[in-house]
């Protein structure tokens, strides 16, 4: 911090995230890493972290989010996504619906860039699965298994991404290493089942994209659950999306507010939810939200999720570490 000072105060209107970027760098610079995975803050096209050269530009499903910075709608938001593929550099991607791998692949050929593309140019196949993990297949074309303790076949697909992406790097790397890492990841806050009984669940959703990925996990895992939904977002989000998704599930929405300056009043959730036929009501802070939801649960053949915010989830993790160490 003390080093980035100076430069800091020579040049006007730095955001935090241009400050906090530069100052990663330098802290890998120093440390002498042997590799860092650097991840964009918004976009791509002009962001802070584009200044590198990669070894591989890796670009993960893209679906609506940050519109309003973005574009609204997905070619626009691959176009500044595509903005981190670097002339020569291997591309690779997550599968993308037609309208964004329309912008990718033509991005790519101008930059002449090879494109790697899951699930067209290399298959995933998932196998058995329980709450302990799942097991994978990437063919490459010849078949290569994995075992990784996240939860969603979209994690699946994730991993075959990363494998894909670790191949393309140049990086030496065994395919043993990249096994043993994968079955050790660990990734708080993403279908985490923190407690199996009643079950609750901490997810990171904070868009409809991402909310439908979590129904269909949800429905893999529990199906048939009524849910006792946590929930609380950002100004930004697209709210009633995200709702509409889980509305035919959640038997109760408990809105709350996590101690972030973008948080959304729990009011305007509550209104929200009753539009879309839910019942909802409020329940802060987000510690009194999990409370209540435990609450609720006794003796009921119900799931506790909480989605919506990463702030909020973090939240809840903290109050149910809490009352775990009481207890």
């Amino acid at each position: 911090m003390e080093q980035v000072k100076p430069a800091v105060h020579r040049i006007p209107l730095l955001t935090t995230f241009e400050i906090t970027t530069a100052m990663a760098f330098l802290c890998f610079a120093r440390q002498k890493v042997d590799a860092a995975v650097i991840e964009v803050g918004l976009g791509g096209r002009l962001d802070a972290t584009n200044v590198v050269v990669p070894r591989v530009s890796v670009i993960t499903s893209l679906s609506y989010d940050h519109m309003a910075v973005l574009g609204n709608t997905l070619t626009l938001i691959a176009g500044e996504k595509a903005g981190i593929i670097k002339p020569g550099i291997p591309v690779v991607s997550a599968p993308q619906v037609d309208e964004a791998r329309a912008v990718l692949e033509k991005i790519s050929a101008e930059r002449g860039s090879v494109l790697t593309m899951v699930g067209r140019d290399m298959r995933v196949e998932t196998g058995e699965h329980s709450l302990d993990g799942q097991n994978l297949t990437v063919f490459i074309p010849r078949p290569v298994r994995f075992h990784i303790p996240l939860l969603g076949a979209h994690q699946a697909v994730n991993a075959a991404t990363a494998f894909t992406a670790l191949r393309a790097s140049g990086l030496k790397i065994s395919e043993e290493a990249i096994r043993i890492g994968f079955a050790e990841v660990s990734w708080p806050c993403r279908f985490e089942v923190i407690q199996r009984e009643p079950p609750v669940i901490l997810d990171s959703a904070h868009n409809p994209d991402s909310f439908e990925k979590l129904a269909g996990t949800l429905e893999d895992y529990f199906p048939g659950k009524a849910i006792i939904l946590i929930f609380g977002s950002s100004e930004d989000k697209d709210m009633a999306g995200m709702l509409n998704i889980l509305k035919d599930k959640v038997s109760l929405v408990l809105a709350t507010q996590a101690a972030h300056p973008r948080a959304t009043e729990p009011g305007k959730i509550i209104e929200l939810a009753r539009r879309l036929g839910v019942r909802a009501e409020t329940a802060t802070p987000v510690g009194a939200a999990l409370n209540r939801a435990l609450e609720l649960a006794v003796g009921r053949d119900t799931i506790i999720v909480s989605a919506g915010s990463m702030f909020v989830t973090a939240e809840v993790k903290t109050a149910w570490q809490k009352l775990n160490n009481r207890s």
